[in-house]
Formats: structure tokens, sequence, C-alpha cells
């Protein structure tokens, strides 16, 4: 066996393609089994122009000329399939001529690869663009439930441990005349009227550091001092009741519903816990909440009721009126306060 068989059997063996050209004319003057199964038996006498019919003769001729070798890869279709056949020329010399080497080796199976490798990409950066968007929505649904401390205990260790907090204030407001109002109204108006207030109050309590705690139905519940400590959470809570009560009065200038509602202050301690296994809920209850809620059913349309125990505290900055003692159901006897906006109130940004 010749030299020349030997290599040929060799190249066949590791799937590479051959072929020499004249460097004058770009003839073929040899080529191994896989170069003619992947393009055919070239005739005699042929060029690379006709052996490769995607291959640009000048474009070869000035890549060898400037860069020293020549670099492509062309798509062929032998047998009904697609093949992707990568082609690297570099030029060689033998008995003094000029010659130009063409090695041939199908890269198909690569290209597949890699189309199923950015097809994969594409597919994990979406699904991981979709689980981060899920991921915020989760996120910002639990913060509407839960105080963000709160969140950050639960995120990390899927628990929230309950907490007392020996010194808080609780607002309660409830609305007048809401059983009546849901029943003669459209459920779609009722919603929309209740969700544009609770927005406002939302915001209102958010400016004032108090935390929205939940709504039933048309009661509103805020809390301040926890879960993080404030040492003038009475004036907090009793700034958000004014104005609470202040944009209704505006609202009602300009809507055809008129809302009244009554509110209930309440002071002392409080636990706030995480509540439920599969529908989490954040809530409050205690002794403050429990005396926000009653002392609502005191107070008059568009008023607030307060107890006594939180005039030191209120004094300074709002006008208050003495109601004398009441039965408290689940309390006791209990002096009460009527609580309005004192001038300093006003200076405070609460408006009269």
């Amino acid at each position: 066996m010749t030299i020349a068989a030997i290599n040929e059997r060799l190249l066949r063996a590791i799937g590479v393609g051959v072929a020499i050209l004249r460097e004058r004319d770009l003839a073929v003057i040899f080529h191994n089994g896989a170069f003619a199964e992947w393009f055919g038996e070239p005739a005699p006498d042929a060029t690379v122009a006709d052996a490769l019919p995607g291959l640009d003769a000048e474009v070869l001729r000035e890549a060898i000329a400037t860069a020293g070798r020549y670099d492509a890869e062309i798509s062929i279709k032998p047998r009904r399939r697609s093949l992707s056949i990568a082609l690297a020329v570099s030029p060689a010399e033998a008995d003094g001529e000029r010659l130009l080497v063409i090695e041939c080796q199908n890269v198909t199976r690569i290209r597949e690869l890699e189309s199923m490798i950015d097809s994969y990409s594409s597919m994990v950066e979406r699904n991981t663009r979709e689980l981060e968007r899920e991921k915020e929505r989760v996120e910002r649904l639990l913060l509407n439930i839960m105080p963000r401390s709160v969140y950050e205990e639960f995120k990390s260790f899927g628990v929230v441990t309950p907490q007392l907090y020996p010194s808080v204030s609780v607002l309660m407001l409830d609305f007048v005349g809401f059983t009546a109002f849901a029943a003669q109204t459209d459920p779609t108006v009722t919603l929309h009227e209740l969700n544009d207030v609770f927005t406002a109050f939302d915001r209102i309590s958010e400016q004032y550091g108090c935390e929205r705690i939940k709504t039933i139905g048309d009661a509103y519940m805020a809390v301040a001092g926890m879960p993080e400590p404030t040492p003038d959470h009475a004036r907090a809570v009793t700034q958000c009741a004014i104005r609470f009560i202040r944009y209704l009065e505006r609202r009602n200038q300009s809507h055809p519903h008129k809302w009244q509602a009554r509110i209930g202050l309440g002071t002392g301690a409080a636990v706030g816990s995480v509540v439920g296994i599969q529908k989490y809920v954040y809530d409050v209850f205690g002794p403050a909440v429990n005396m926000a809620a009653r002392l609502q059913a005191f107070a008059n349309p568009m008023a607030i009721v307060a107890p006594d125990e939180m005039k030191a505290a209120l004094i300074d900055d709002f006008h208050l009126t003495d109601l004398g003692l009441h039965e408290i159901r689940g309390i006791g006897e209990m002096r009460l306060m009527r609580v309005a906006p004192g001038n300093e109130t006003a200076r405070r940004g609460v408006p009269a």
C-alpha cells in the first residue's frame, strides 16, 4: 500500500475531507473519499468553484494573499440532509509548485448542539425572568398583608414568632350606614368606593409611620408602635385619624357618595403574629385592639373617641373634650374623650 493510500485511509478514518488545489488555477488535483462523499466526485480538471459552488475563488485568493489562511463554513444537502461543513484552506509547496490544501470537517452535530444550547439558554433565561416576576408578585402580596420586618423573618425562617408589644396605639375606623349602602348599590361601585378610600387611608398611614393591619368589610385597622417601637405612637395614630376625617370631608364635597366614619383609638399592649398555615394573615390582637374596637362605637359620625389614658400624650397637640365615664364591654368603666384638631396640630401639617 502506498503512502498516499495510507494517508487517505487515515483521513477517512478521522472523518476529515481533504482536497489539494494548484494555486495558479485553483484546479483540484487530489481529494479523499470523505471530500467526494460530501461534495461529489470532482470532474477532471475541475476547479474549486466547480467542486464547491458556495466558495468564492476571489475571496479565497485575497485571504491567502493577505492572511495566509482562509476559513469558511458552507451548507450542503447530500441525501436530503443539510450538513454544515467547516473549511480551512492553507498554502503548501511540493516539488517547487505552490498548492492550497483544503481541510473539511463536518460540524453539523456541533452546530445542532450549539443551537440546542442556545435554545435551552433562552428557555432558562425566560423561565428565570418569569420566576423573578412571580417572586416580586408574591413579595408585593405578602408585604400587603404583613409589615416588612415580619416578612423578612418569614422569608428567612419560614415562620413568624409571636411577639408582645407592651405599648402601642391602635386606630379602628368603621363607616356609618355601610350595610344599607352596600345593599342599595351595585357591588362594583361599592368595591370601587372602598378601594379608593382605603388606598388614600394607606397613604396617610404610611405618611405618619402607622401600619395598616387589615380591613374587614368597611372596617379599617391601623397601628403605631409595632413592629418597630415608636415613642410617640399615640400622637401618630391620632394624626392619622384626623387626616382620615379631613380626607372624607373633602371627598364628600365632590363625590356623589357621602362617607361618614366613626373612629376609636386604643392604647396598651398587643401581640402581633402570622396566623394560619396555608392562608397567611398577619394579625394584631390584645387589649389595645379591643379598646379601639369598643370605643369606635361611642364616636359620633366623623368624630374620634380616645381613652383618657392617652390624654398626656395628646393634650399639647390636639383639642380634647371630656366625655365622662362609660361602661365598656369587656373592659369596665373608663373615662373617654373626644379628639379634634388643635392649633399645634394644624401647624404640624394636619388641616383643622
